[in-house]
């Protein structure tokens, strides 16, 4: 596996080293060993999977608040999306910067998104299916957001989502205040 850093501190795109012959392709995806010899977290006690019918479905910016927060790594099992990681840690280098990757099935990449972002995406095509490594169990009342649109960011998406829960829809716009 290849670990290439991204503007978000701590964010990085995961790529595999496919192995390929007559038979197909075979490619590691996750080894605690090689995502702890980075520094990363290597436990993920949940996983879970977001099934996106439309091309311009937008889902985000989420993450989960103290005293809970979540690593996230992403990978697409279908379809391509544009996948976003915002950073919302006040101490940061990064601080409200943002960084994105195309996760493509085909390519079999993944986002590994640092505890203190926020993470959204948005589909490229119909019919796409993502799969998450969380580190922490979903806690309802520790679930936060922000705008997918908020100039604070400037997030710069392929184009306007046509697609967006009305939770999404309704996110406040970012205040340091009652982040994190």
């Amino acid at each position: 596996m290849k670990f290439i850093p991204t503007a978000v501190s701590g964010a990085f795109v995961v790529e595999i080293d496919a192995r390929s012959d007559n038979r197909g392709m075979f490619a590691r995806t996750f080894d605690a060993q090689s995502f702890a010899a980075q520094g990363l977290i290597p436990v993920y006690p949940q996983c879970n999977i977001s099934q996106n019918h439309r091309r311009g479905t937008l889902r985000g910016m989420h993450y989960q608040a103290e005293p809970r927060p979540e690593v996230k790594i992403v990978r697409a099992t279908r379809g391509k999306v544009f996948d976003v990681a915002l950073d919302l840690r006040p101490d940061s280098p990064s601080y409200l910067k943002w960084a994105s990757v195309e996760l493509d099935a085909a390519r079999h990449n993944a986002f590994y998104i640092p505890v203190g972002c926020a993470h959204g995406f948005l589909t490229l095509e119909d019919d796409c299916e993502l799969f998450y490594q969380m580190s922490q169990a979903y806690v309802p009342e520790l679930a936060r957001g922000v705008r997918w649109d908020d100039p604070a960011f400037s997030i710069a998406w392929p184009f306007t989502p046509s697609v967006i829960s009305e939770r999404d829809a309704a996110l406040e716009s970012y205040s340091q205040e009652t982040s994190l």
